[in-house]
């Protein structure tokens, strides 16, 4: 069976020092669109090095190497097809805020299989800490087709909740390039389905699509700016589950909802530390508003 979900829950964590610098940052941000306009000071934020922030979602990929959902694939007792691998969510909660640069161990481990009966979720969760203690943890959930029956645990439902019924209190597009994919993979998500044609065709995709963790980072760049006066520090927590494709190329609308009762001056302006969360929706405008992020939450404080 490739799947063995005791092998993989048993197996010990692995752990590696990972390290960052501004250019790892500067670089991801671009990856997820920033930058533009170019002389934007609400940009310049995010890729000039003197005033550099760092946006929470940085934490998927600082230190390179394969994000999560490649690292879950090398854990003891998997060993399945990467055609067949689907990245099914992302969650992050923020002990502080990221810093510019750092140096860090990050152990990372299999929490949780569930068996969906056509396909196996894995759930790895990544443990990340400095020198003055906790920094974030991460888990990405791993979704692999035609791995599931084996009569295991069935787990939470993987069917995306609709968005909320009510108007949007904030909608924002995102134009993506069309070479975002390419530019998003130099932080290191090498996976070929997000560049080469051939292999995205045998994944069963027209063409080469966007990474979930590229629209990811994107959206939560768009609550940051819209609702939080681009103050990154303030992300406690971020969410997400991954609905459907994006092609590089395509806009993404972000549809964003805040609590009933939230203050509107608190939340847009960044004044008083004011915490709270927001529910967000994301689709993709060229096709009929197709959802590509579900179930998304960002928390803040």
């Amino acid at each position: 069976m490739p799947i063995d979900a005791a092998g993989a829950l048993g197996a010990a964590p692995r752990v590696r020092e990972i390290a960052w610098d501004h250019k790892d940052v500067q670089l991801y941000h671009l990856g997820i669109g920033a930058g533009r306009p170019a002389t934007d000071p609400g940009e310049l934020r995010y890729t000039l090095e003197s005033r550099l922030h760092v946006l929470p979602s940085f934490a998927t990929v600082a230190g390179g190497g394969a994000p999560g959902v490649i690292r879950a694939l090398s854990v003891p007792g998997v060993d399945v097809d990467l055609a067949h691998v689907l990245h099914g969510g992302q969650r992050l909660r923020l002990h502080r805020p990221v810093p510019v640069r750092g140096r860090a161990i990050a152990a990372a481990r299999v929490v949780a299989v569930y068996d969906k009966g056509t396909a196996a979720v894995l759930v790895l969760r990544t443990e990340v800490t400095d020198a003055d203690g906790p920094l974030w943890t991460d888990e990405a959930e791993v979704y692999v087709r035609g791995e599931g029956g084996w009569g295991g645990e069935r787990g939470p439902s993987g069917r995306p909740s609709p968005p909320p019924a009510e108007p949007a209190d904030h909608v924002a597009e995102r134009a993506l390039r069309e070479d975002q994919a390419l530019l998003y993979r130099l932080s290191g998500d090498w996976n070929p389905l997000h560049a080469d044609p051939e292999f995205a065709a045998r994944a069963g995709f027209e063409r080469p699509v966007l990474h979930g963790l590229c629209s990811y980072g994107a959206t939560l760049k768009t609550v940051v700016d819209t609702l939080l006066d681009g103050d990154v520090t303030r992300v406690r927590a971020y969410r997400t589950r991954f609905a459907g494709v994006v092609y590089p190329g395509e806009t993404l609308r972000v549809r964003m909802w805040r609590p009933a009762g939230a203050s509107r001056n608190g939340a847009e302006s960044g004044g008083g530390g004011e915490a709270g969360e927001v529910r967000v929706a994301v689709s993709a405008v060229e096709r009929d508003d197709a959802p590509v992020l579900a179930d998304t939450v960002v928390r803040y404080g």
